[in-house]
């Protein structure tokens, strides 16, 4: 298995989860965790066409530990700031994707350059532990 793969995000967003869940289930991820990685990719592409331009590749490989998905746009508009840590107020049904995203994974960065932001996502391959609090 390559231990990294990259596609454009184009409009065919059903091929692009069939990569992604394809490469996730070859690396190890199951159940629901597979399906958090591809429904949080899913949104993070979807902000690419949306709101970045339009154009935008993602990448995922895979370490030891943990299965990366990184989406990158060409417009530089998603900030760190715009990944909310609570439940958006109701405004319909949008306006979910970066909290849904930050809900489904272990750990979610934005980095927002000129010309250019990126979203890194990642689940471990193992689930972590729950603590009842």
């Amino acid at each position: 298995m390559p231990t990294h793969r990259q596609w454009p995000i184009t409009d065919d967003l059903a091929a692009l989860r069939e990569h992604i869940q394809r490469y996730a289930a070859e690396a190890g991820l199951t159940g629901t965790r597979l399906d958090d990685l591809v429904i949080a990719a899913n949104e993070a592409a979807i902000n690419v066409l949306e709101h970045g331009g339009g154009v935008g590749t993602l990448a995922i490989w895979r370490d030891d530990a943990s299965v990366a998905v990184e989406v990158v746009d060409n417009a530089g508009l998603l900030s760190p700031a715009d990944v909310p840590r609570d439940q958006p107020p109701g405004r319909g049904n949008r306006g979910y994707g970066l909290w849904l995203i930050n809900r489904l994974c272990d750990a979610v960065s934005v980095d927002q350059s000129p010309g250019r932001s990126r979203i890194r996502l990642s689940i471990r391959l193992a689930a972590p532990a729950r603590t009842n609090v």
